[in-house]
């Protein structure tokens, strides 16, 4: 049974109709056109369709429309845009982090989330955090360095 939805996306705030138990991914792409997070496994393991929740770097896939309440979603789409990019977003442009580009919107969201919680991580830190979200191109020492090139951190080790 279908129910309206308020939600806060990217600073705005929408109403959506839908069954309780949509994932939140399904409303963002196709009922908003929110193409950043993108569909992956479909339980919550790659990490394609990342979102911050909050600030924290949640999986949307599983996510059920029901579950996400007053909390602020941010998309990659929120995150920068062409004309102004966010650092970080720079920095993987930088670092020709992306190959295939099916990883990235979970790997800027994911940095994002480690970078607003701890300003300056160390390689092994990064490592960490960035471990929710598969590349199957093996761009994985751009990345890295793209998110110490972010953080400042490129000369840490």
């Amino acid at each position: 049974m279908s129910q309206q939805f308020r939600l806060n996306i990217n600073g705005r705030q929408v109403s959506v109709t839908a069954d309780k138990n949509t994932p939140l991914l399904y409303i963002l792409r196709d009922d908003l056109q929110l193409n950043g997070p993108k569909y992956g496994c479909g339980i919550a393991q790659c990490g394609s369709c990342m979102i911050l929740v909050n600030g924290e770097a949640r999986t949307s896939c599983v996510m059920p429309v029901s579950a996400v309440g007053n909390a602020k979603i941010t998309t990659l789409e929120g995150i920068g845009t062409a004309e102004k990019p966010h650092p970080l977003q720079l920095a993987f442009q930088e670092e020709q982090a992306a190959q295939c580009g099916y990883c990235l919107n979970g790997m800027v969201i994911t940095a994002k989330a480690l970078l607003d919680q701890q300003a300056s991580p160390g390689i092994d830190e990064i490592k960490e955090g960035m471990n929710r979200v598969l590349c199957r191109c093996g761009t994985h020492s751009r990345i890295l360095k793209a998110v110490q090139r972010a953080a400042g951190t490129s000369n840490k080790g």
